[in-house]
């Protein structure tokens, strides 16, 4: 998991092409002025997903896992606790090839709070477990880019 400040995000081009595809759209839009649903950014191989959500306790939530693409979470508005775990303990009773996404369970090797400006970046195959309430408030706009990592694995 790469988490940092958004201003900061341009220090991590020259990983994969579509990270950097992504990152380009990052630095040069407003995410606030977006729509919600999905924008295009290089067809199926970079989008973004504008979403509202509710945060809720990690407690009875599994991890979820993709293997064709990464997520870069980021918040609009809100909080929210993400936390990351082992691929080797992760434990995916089935994983949708055509959704590209697996639930299950894991212990948590570490967790961040994310706040508007803060993103994360969590690779395809790294279990990870967003939308966690950080506390009374847990209403989220948020942005997920949906990134190919195809030519990595």
């Amino acid at each position: 998991m790469i988490y940092d400040k958004l201003e900061r995000i341009g220090l991590y081009r020259g990983m994969d092409r579509s990270l950097d595809a992504a990152i380009d759209f990052l630095l040069s839009h407003d995410l606030h002025a977006l729509p919600l649903g999905r924008t295009e950014i290089l067809g199926d191989r970079v989008f973004l997903n504008k979403m509202e959500a509710n945060a809720s306790p990690a407690e009875g939530r599994p991890f979820e896992v993709h293997r064709r693409y990464a997520d870069i979470q980021i918040d609009v508005s809100g909080s929210e606790r993400v936390d990351t775990g082992e691929l080797s303990d992760f434990h995916c009773p089935d994983f949708s090839e055509e959704k590209d996404i697996g639930f299950g369970d894991c212990a948590v090797c570490a967790s961040c709070v994310l706040r508007p400006g803060d993103f994360t970046v969590c690779l395809a195959g790294e279990p990870h477990k967003p939308g966690i309430c950080t506390g009374a408030d847990t209403a989220l706009v948020k942005c997920v880019v949906k990134v190919a990592m195809e030519d990595r694995l």
